[in-house]
């Protein structure tokens, strides 16, 4: 099959967890039988990719991120000829795959580990993970679980030293200055992309090395460790790609794409916070300012982009100043808060607000990079913050008002999670059952959205150009991808606004709006007046008057 090499910049991609999605065998867990089941619906969603959170053997203290074997399935979920069999079924319905590389730490259980906390000291068996006597080495690094974490050392009672951990105690770091490492990483690598798997998420490589006198972050040997993989990938295999985890400053990341030869996507972290910011102080600041911190990248990169994920709504590349004002708008009760961050879903965050979540998906849709949906809020699911850690956010998709909401035929104690019962946001209201019954619900809504997006190559690939009209409450934007040229416009206010533009860069043109593809006025000498509702936005492709002609007078 024939895929564009870039087929990454136009994607739309849809984040589920196996055991949250569907359960085939009604043993309380999601599992690729049940993937399978669904992957219709995540292709009638539009979705082109979906990315599926770890699976393979662990403990699961982290949800799957303490990896006790790289290469096999964790048997609740299915096994290996069954993830093969959704790799295919997705493959037919023109779906890509990107799954998760964590290679920065392994599960304390994992046999790399307990090999080398047996091995002799300093001996090649011991070297595979980051070993000292002294505690207080690496001492400029920060903790990043600081609700639960007091050191990023632990002391190994069998080992008789300190091993080094940026993340839970019982997910030691692996040492990627022992070439043995890198070499056993990259063969991880291959066994799933030799299954067919597209694209691989590289979890919290800005920690892949160790050195003193650093905040061990960033670091030029990382750099070059990320570059071997990259080769590897090159020489290898066509049309894979890396997605790079970096919750870093853009500048910071900017690094971690190389001169294209490390990861071809990165995640856009600090545009998240400043959308929801932007949207609760009814200002574009916050977003043109972070866009404006966002240096340039290569050609063939691209930035992926999200409003909610399977982790905490990060709060760590904002300033203190941001970080109260966001935990005093989003999460008054402390409840809704964990390490630097806030534990809730979108419609929540939103108060259920059907305005507001339409227009952060439309800036979800319109801002430079590739989309990432974070599975139920297609259809406006809510959490659940009595849950441990981030379980909140985690619980089983909403299918229908059929017991355990259509995701399993389990005792409803047998499930690996309770799903959301309390109204607004129980299963019993929502569900895609339901939403599918209504042409005016959210999930139909998203579909048409998802659809006007995938229309237009400029939203993956084009350029974006603030415009700066004397109404802050308005955020405007052009999209420029070779003859496309799209203008966004988005009422960040719950109040109706009013926007003059100057537009007379584009003197003639005719605003065609992508929705409805009604015609509107074409674009004069004089300023360009809009009026929206609240929380509203318009798209618009600019149009020589003869080729929007047949656009001009229709109605919708």
């Amino acid at each position: 099959m024939q895929t564009d090499p870039l087929w990454y910049k136009d994607a739309i991609i849809y984040q589920t967890h196996v055991k949250s999605f569907k359960d085939s065998n009604a043993d309380g867990y999601g599992d690729f039988r049940g993937l399978i089941e669904g992957l219709d619906y995540i292709q009638q969603l539009g979705a082109t990719c979906v990315w599926l959170l770890p699976f393979y053997p662990s403990p699961l203290r982290d949800d799957g991120y303490d990896i006790s074997s790289y290469e096999s399935i964790n048997p609740t979920y299915g096994t290996i000829e069954d993830f093969q069999s959704f790799l295919d079924a997705a493959h037919e319905r023109g779906l890509k795959v990107i799954t998760e590389l964590v290679i920065n730490h392994t599960s304390d259980q994992h046999p790399w580990f307990q090999r080398a906390r047996r091995a002799p000291k300093d001996s090649k068996e011991r070297a595979w993970y980051v070993w000292s006597d002294d505690p207080n080495k690496y001492q400029g690094t920060r903790i990043i679980f600081v609700d639960t974490e007091t050191s990023n050392w632990t002391w190994d009672p069998i080992a008789q030293q300190f091993f080094w951990h940026r993340f839970f105690s019982h997910q030691p770091d692996l040492n990627f200055d022992n070439p043995d490492v890198l070499e056993a990483v990259k063969n991880v690598m291959r066994f799933w992309l030799k299954m067919g798997v597209d694209g691989l998420r590289l979890d919290a490589i800005p920690y892949l090395i160790e050195r003193d006198g650093t905040n061990c972050e960033n670091l030029p040997e990382t750099h070059e460790v990320l570059k071997n993989l990259r080769s590897a990938l090159d020489a290898e295999y066509q049309n894979r790609i890396f997605l790079a985890e970096a919750n870093q400053w853009p500048p910071d990341v900017r690094p971690y794409f190389g001169d294209s030869d490390e990861c071809h996507m990165a995640f856009h972290f600090p545009v998240m916070p400043r959308m929801y910011m932007a949207l609760r102080k009814e200002d574009r600041t916050p977003i043109v300012e972070i866009m404006r911190q966002t240096p340039e990248i290569p050609n063939d990169c691209q930035w992926a982009i999200f409003l909610r994920n399977h982790d905490e709504l990060t709060l760590e590349m904002v300033t203190d100043e941001e970080r109260d004002y966001m935990y005093k708008e989003y999460a008054r009760d402390m409840r809704m808060r964990i390490n630097v961050g806030i534990r809730r879903r979108l419609a929540p965050l939103m108060d259920n607000g059907r305005r507001q979540i339409e227009i952060m998906n439309a800036l979800l849709m319109s801002m430079p990079g590739t989309p990432i949906i974070y599975y139920g809020d297609e259809i406006g699911m809510g959490d659940n913050v009595y849950l441990g850690d981030r379980n909140g956010v985690r619980t089983p998709m909403q299918w229908s008002t059929d017991r355990n909401a259509g995701f399993s035929e389990a005792d409803s104690a047998a499930l690996y999670s309770p799903p959301v019962v309390d109204p607004p946001y129980g299963f019993q209201g929502i569900n895609v059952t339901a939403q599918e019954r209504t042409s005016t619900s959210l999930l139909r809504w998203m579909r048409r959205l998802i659809a006007v997006r995938r229309e237009f190559k400029a939203f993956g690939r084009g350029t974006w150009e603030p415009l700066h009209p004397d109404n802050r409450r308005v955020l405007v934007f052009l999209r420029r991808y070779k003859d496309e040229l799209i203008l966004c416009v988005n009422n960040l206010s719950r109040f109706a606004q009013y926007v003059e533009l100057d537009l007379r860069e584009f003197q003639g043109m005719v605003p065609v709006e992508l929705y409805s593809k009604n015609g509107f006025p074409p674009i004069g000498e004089l300023p360009y007046l809009l009026t929206m509702g609240p929380h509203n936005f318009l798209w618009f492709r600019l149009m020589p008057p003869e080729q929007a002609k047949q656009y001009v007078g229709q109605r919708s």
